[in-house]
């Protein structure tokens, strides 16, 4: 007798990037068991996101990631982490700030909640940086800069693009760290709005643990079929 391998691969994220938890929900269930992981954003939070993450918590054994990259004074930080370990989520962001990835691990203290900093947003490049008067230099040397001052400040993981995940996967702090990579675009689709891109096997490759794809499926005719599509190309 074989070993039955499940359809779903929790190295591949699904972001739920739509309108409101009604339409998540549906899209969950389109999906089905081909996905475990589901990420849900800042841009739901008012649509029903912390309901629909408890729903897929605990009525469907599905694992959340809390996208809400919280970024403020360290003691309200850590007011509203302590808040969110309470509905047993999985992956919550936070600004690389090592100030603020101390007080998000202060926040989550005694909870299974892994803090993951974010390093430069995957749709910023050089020109966005300078109008933002972010320091000179190289993108991917500022992103394994702050990647490894969040790692020293506590973080369990980091959110970094595909194209710098193999300089974050080499610094001496990243041992036993998470990379999670947003901006992953299967062969073929179409860009959006990230600007460091690559697809999901090159990702992984390169020393992502989890991949984050969100238009690719929820935009295909048939969403379903583009997750197994993913999942089959990671497995391969």
């Amino acid at each position: 007798m074989t070993d039955l391998i499940s359809p779903a691969d929790d190295r591949l994220i699904v972001a739920l990037d739509v309108p409101s938890a009604y339409e998540g929900l549906i899209l969950a269930n389109q999906l089905g068991d081909a996905v475990s992981f589901y990420k849900i954003g800042l841009g739901m939070l008012t649509g029903g996101g912390l309901a629909l993450a408890t729903e897929l918590k605990q009525d469907q054994g599905k694992r959340i990631f809390l996208d809400m990259k919280l970024f403020d004074i360290g003691a309200t930080v850590e007011n509203a982490v302590r808040g969110l370990a309470q509905f047993d989520l999985d992956f919550l962001t936070v600004h690389g700030d090592p100030y603020v990835v101390k007080a998000a691990k202060e926040g989550a203290a005694g909870k299974n909640l892994k803090i993951l900093a974010v390093t430069i947003l995957t749709s910023l490049d050089r020109e966005d940086l300078d109008g933002a008067l972010i320091k000179p230099g190289d993108i991917r040397d500022l992103v394994a800069e702050r990647a490894g001052r969040a790692f020293e400040a506590g973080a369990d993981g980091v959110i970094a693009s595909p194209q710098e995940a193999a300089m974050i996967r080499e610094l001496p702090q990243a041992e036993g760290k998470l990379i999670v990579t947003p901006g992953v675009r299967p062969a073929g689709a179409e860009l959006g709005d990230q600007k460091r891109i690559a697809t999901p096997a090159a990702a992984i490759e390169a020393g992502a643990d989890h991949i984050v794809v969100g238009r690719p499926i929820h935009r295909a005719s048939d969403p379903r079929e583009a997750a197994e599509a993913i999942v089959a190309e990671l497995r391969r």
